[in-house]
């Protein structure tokens, strides 16, 4: 009897081994295939991505004026541009600061009005929505010079429009104290991504919480504040993360439209890099630019991060 247990007992063990063998097999395997078929992904990301970090690192640290030889000068970059030695670097923080702390807000809060607007059940809902959408896709180089023409001080539309109704005229872009907020009214053209993503999260919101509110006597008012704001949370930070973000890098339309003038008032921070890199041809100076830039944006970043307790996730138990 005992001989016969202690088979069983083997035959057992020797299944149990059998069996975790197989599943360590099959989980290799599907780690194998899954790094197979990210592997696209992945060398993208190594060769077009960390590589020219890694190169724009280096290069940071040098004095590289593309025709020569980059010469080792360690963070001698970085110190001419934080003491004041380069008398564009602050201008150009200061200037995209502006931009992006007055553009970002006044995108979002005007991209979920439209997004309220295109939510309601009414006749040609698709047709305003394409509307509202089409704007995106039009290059920003095409927009830029159809911008420019709009904001003409002698025949834009816009002062023709302000002239008919009896409001003094501008010069738009072609006046320092006007031009940046003038590109700020330019990129509302291009909310539309914004608007389908607000507008996502709106069709998200349980309409039984609404009739709720109406039961209890709530109005539009109370719907908003209370149903509307917390359950679309979600969407509001990664608009107002990727507003951020993409503010930060703003160049197309002070490129084409303002060369960053007039007397440097838009001078943003990415085309003043690529002035550095391509017009003055200081690729080292250009090169520790980017790395500055991509610090900024990660220290806001990770603060909107760390800031997000008002976010809320349905079933986070909060």
């Amino acid at each position: 009897m005992a001989s016969v247990s202690t088979k069983a007992m083997e035959n057992t063990n020797k299944n149990i081994k059998e069996k975790s063998n197989k599943k360590i097999s099959i989980e290799k395997k599907n780690i194998i295939y899954g790094l197979l078929f990210a592997s696209p992904v992945i060398l993208g990301f190594i060769i077009f991505v960390m590589g020219p970090m890694i190169g724009s690192g280096y290069f940071s640290l040098t004095d590289y004026r593309i025709a020569s030889t980059p010469k080792w000068v360690g963070f001698d970059n970085y110190k001419n541009l934080f003491t004041n030695k380069d008398p564009f670097f602050y201008k150009s923080l200061l200037v995209t600061a502006f931009y992006v702390f007055l553009s970002v807000p006044i995108q979002i809060i005007v991209a979920l009005l439209v997004a309220m607007v295109l939510n309601r059940d009414v006749k040609g809902q698709g047709i305003f929505r394409t509307i509202f959408y089409l704007p995106t896709i039009v290059p920003v180089a095409a927009s830029s010079m159809i911008w420019i023409w709009l904001m003409d001080p002698d025949l834009g539309l816009l002062n023709n429009i302000l002239k008919v109704i009896g409001l003094p005229t501008s010069k738009w872009i072609f006046d320092e104290k006007t031009v940046v907020p003038s590109l700020i009214l330019m990129s509302l053209w291009t909310i539309g991504s914004t608007v389908i993503i607000f507008l996502a999260g709106l069709q998200g919101v349980p309409k039984q919480l609404y009739e709720a509110v109406e039961i209890d006597g709530g109005n539009g008012f109370h719907k908003f504040i209370n149903i509307t704001i917390p359950m679309i949370t979600p969407t509001l930070f990664f608009n107002l993360v990727m507003g951020f973000i993409n503010g930060f890098q703003v160049f197309t339309e002070a490129y084409i439209m303002t060369s960053g003038g007039p007397n440097n008032a838009s001078l943003f921070y990415a085309f003043y890099l690529y002035k550095e890199a391509f017009t003055n041809f200081r690729m080292g100076n250009a090169c520790a630019l980017a790395w500055i830039l991509f610090i900024i944006i990660s220290i806001f970043t990770f603060i909107i991060f760390r800031t997000s307790k008002w976010v809320y996730y349905e079933g986070d138990g909060q």
